[in-house]
């Protein structure tokens, strides 16, 4: 019981000991948290449907009714933006968790196991040796575009990354005296990866997830403006932009806005991931 409490009261003074964050942060997280809640909301707060389409409405300017204006088909464009955040935050999240689902355990075998070790790295190796994009493309191409496609497009290249990052931490910790203790004692590799190898894990990992959520919303945009994503029956930030290029000069907005938004979006979870960064690694409090 004594222990138990001892645990505990160890906890909250980490908790106790993490920094406040600072006001960059905290307008990272208010603008972040706006963009999910738009993208889940979106039937609810969109005026008007985002396939609709109005022949007498074509590329209109903003007013009261259409706050974006409107696209080439008369579509409201505040509407498509608010879908289109929708589409982001499901790739995102999607590829950010499967990517650590299937890494994290990959990682914790390569770092452990010297014989498996060999053989997941160069498999990783072989996928890090074509770019992420081209990678995706060759996916895509190959399959069916849609959106389950286009999130397991965008995964394939980054597990490598989760891998290797866990694989390292793993090497790291595991010559430590708790670790190289657990083993004379005859504790099985099982419970030692589960109780000291996979907690160390963690903090790593969080930070890993924010910068490929984000890079899995920049890679759905690029995938869907060259024309290779998600069809462009589904509004997504990437194909608006994509068709409101060929007008750009009439009407800006069609490319500003959805560009605008998925540059927040982008740079909210890449400030609140530095932000997890400096809490969770004590190399970077000490720095600080």
């Amino acid at each position: 019981m004594t222990d138990m409490i001892s645990v505990r009261a160890a906890r909250a003074r980490r908790l106790l000991a993490l920094p406040r964050p600072g006001w960059l942060t905290v307008a990272a997280i208010v603008v972040l948290a706006l963009i999910v809640l738009a993208g889940a909301f979106a039937p609810l707060l969109a005026p008007f449907e985002p396939t609709e389409l109005n022949s007498m409405m074509r590329l209109k300017p903003a007013d009261a009714t259409h706050w974006m204006g409107t696209d080439s088909y008369g579509r409201d464009l505040f509407s498509r933006v608010l879908y289109g955040a929708r589409i982001s935050m499901i790739v995102g999240f999607s590829t950010a968790l499967g990517s650590l689902a299937i890494g994290l355990p990959l990682g914790l075998i390569a770092g452990w196991f010297p014989l498996a070790d060999g053989v997941l790295m160069r498999i990783m190796d072989g996928l890090m040796a074509i770019p992420g994009i081209l990678l995706a493309i060759a996916v895509v191409a190959l399959t069916k575009a849609g959106l389950v496609t286009v999130i397991i497009a965008i995964m394939l290249p980054e597990i490598p990354q989760v891998v290797r990052l866990v694989r390292a931490r793993v090497i790291s910790v595991r010559n430590e005296a708790y670790v190289e203790a657990a083993r004379l004692l005859g504790t099985s590799s099982t419970r030692i990866i589960w109780r000291h190898l996979l907690p160390a894990t963690f903090g790593p990992m969080i930070v890993q997830g924010t910068y490929i959520y984000a890079a899995a919303i920049l890679t759905e945009a690029a995938l869907s403006f060259l024309g290779v994503g998600i069809g462009t029956e589904t509004p997504t930030w990437g194909n608006i932009m994509a068709e409101g290029r060929l007008y750009f000069a009439l009407t800006p907005s069609l490319v500003f806005w959805p560009a605008v938004v998925l540059s927040f979006c982008i740079l909210s979870i890449n400030i609140l991931g530095d932000a997890l960064r400096d809490s969770l690694d004590p190399k970077m409090k000490a720095r600080g």
